[in-house]
């Protein structure tokens, strides 16, 4: 059986540091003029307590009765006092300090590197410490920087700006911050900021950075332009310029377009112009920041992401589906659900009672035995008996799967005069896309709407483009009908 003693071991220890008056082999001199003051300490308890001062010690020994001194100017008298004690008795009392003390002795316990102090100090700041830090955020940010063995105040700090970006880049001093405190937040997938926001706070750091340029970059020179570009060589590679909007791009980004590597901006030029074009910028693209959002879908086929770059065709926001899904989220109108097979049946019955002369509605389809959605956007009613309906703004559309946005295709109606079919005995019917039954009559001779769908088929023909490789008949796993209602 091993009995341990430490609190009586640490009592003594701390005895012997108040203890003073003898037996001390070293003095220590910290702080600065006109603060400075002296603590006389011993050795051995030193070099084994502090590899900084295990170190330091190594390289100013002295001779025999000679006393040792050595200097920390960096410490303040009070912030060492506690450090000495912990040192002496692992004793530290936290409860009775001012937070900003305790930042203080962070910071010293970092230059003596007491890593079982640095790391019990974060600690507590985190759990502890949440509202002060909330008060006085830009202190603690700061500081959290000054270490790489900071790293969970980073973090935590990084966290709050994430969600909260306007406590960074709405502060006073924001562009006096130094490039490593901007470049891991603007980093984040999940910073909650609009990336056009993000990309002006970046140049408006930057031209802080550089006090001879005029805000306004229609009169810098070639020299001018160099010069920010250096300035912000390791942020720019971080904005998401992609998830810009065409009008974001064609006002906010632009007029800087010098300080863009230029494949990249032809690559984004051609992407808002062109609805064929394919990019050969061969750096990785990084997708839209995790924004998040009140918003949910009822559904069981589709997410957000998949509404978002509906929407965006809706309302003829990208013309490439190619760049679509490096688009930020685009919620504009609500999804409301007005049917679903697994839920409702799959006949042409259920889906004319619920969703005839309901206009603007998207129809998801979920593919059997595979992850492929595919769908349309019908602008007008459905009906049982009108046939074949005009209109130019149905569209069709595929995606690979929830997750597979980047593979997402659009394609629009081509033969205007055979966009959309009502039939009593199909589903929702675009010119190529064909959701039916295989058409019965009852014992009455009249046609009847009371079979499954089981004649469902895309085959390239009234609409501009092929959304499935294979023509061939498919069964659906489930199916959606929703009907948009522009947000208020």
């Amino acid at each position: 059986m091993t009995s341990e003693f430490f609190s009586k071991l640490s009592q003594n220890y701390i005895e012997l540091l108040d203890d003073d008056s003898e037996y001390y082999d070293i003095t220590i001199e910290v702080g600065e003029d006109p603060n400075v003051k002296i603590f006389r300490a011993h050795m051995n308890i030193l070099y084994y307590r502090s590899p900084y001062l295990r170190r330091t010690l190594a390289s100013n020994k002295k001779n025999n009765n000679v006393l040792s001194h050595i200097k920390l100017p960096n410490i303040s008298s009070e912030i060492f006092q506690i450090i000495l004690r912990y040192i002496y008795g692992g004793i530290l009392s936290l409860d009775e300090l001012k937070t900003s003390d305790i930042l203080k002795i962070l910071v010293a316990a970092d230059e003596l590197l007491l890593q079982e102090l640095v790391g019990h100090l974060q600690n507590y700041l985190i759990l502890n410490e949440s509202e002060w830090i909330e008060q006085h955020f830009e202190l603690t940010h700061r500081t959290s920087f000054k270490s790489n063995n900071f790293s969970e105040l980073q973090n935590y700090c990084l966290n709050i700006i994430a969600d909260s970006p306007e406590k960074l880049f709405n502060s006073t001093d924001f562009t006096s911050i130094p490039e490593k405190l901007l470049v891991p937040i603007i980093k984040r997938d999940d910073l909650q900021m609009k990336e056009v926001e993000i990309w002006e706070h970046v140049l408006q750091w930057g031209i802080t950075q550089n006090p001879t340029l005029n805000a306004d970059s229609d009169t810098w020179m070639d020299d001018d332009f160099n010069a920010m570009e250096n300035t912000l060589k390791n942020c720019i590679p971080l904005i998401r310029f992609y998830s810009l909007s065409s009008k974001e791009f064609l006002h906010k980004v632009s007029p800087y377009k010098k300080l863009l590597n230029h494949q990249l901006y032809n690559d984004l030029l051609n992407s808002y112009m062109d609805p064929d074009y394919e990019s050969s910028y061969d750096d990785n693209i990084s997708l839209p920041r995790n924004i998040k959002t009140d918003m949910t879908i009822d559904s069981k086929i589709v997410n957000l992401n998949i509404i978002s770059i509906v929407s965006r065709w809706i309302n003829k926001l990208d013309n490439n589906s190619k760049f679509t899904y490096l688009r930020e989220l685009y919620l504009p109108y609500e999804f409301k659900l007005l049917l679903r097979g697994s839920r409702d049946g799959f006949k042409p019955k259920e889906f004319h009672e619920l969703c005839d002369h309901k206009n603007n509605t998207v129809t998801f389809l979920k593919i059997k035995g595979t992850e492929e959605i595919v769908g349309g956007y019908n602008p007008l009613t459905w009906d049982s008996v009108s046939g074949w309906i005009q209109t130019q703004y149905s569209f069709l559309f595929s995606f690979k799967s929830k997750s597979n946005l980047e593979n997402a295709f659009l394609s629009n109606v081509e033969d205007i005069d055979k966009a959309i079919v009502c039939h009593i005995g199909a589903g929702p019917c675009f010119g190529d896309l064909k959701i039916g039954s295989k058409i019965s009559l009852d014992p009455s001779g009249s046609l009847a709407a009371g079979l499954n769908f089981n004649v469902v088929y895309c085959k390239q023909k009234y609409y501009e483009k092929k959304i499935r490789d294979s023509e061939d008949k498919f069964l659906i796993e489930d199916y959606e009908v929703f009907q948009i209602i522009k947000k208020k």
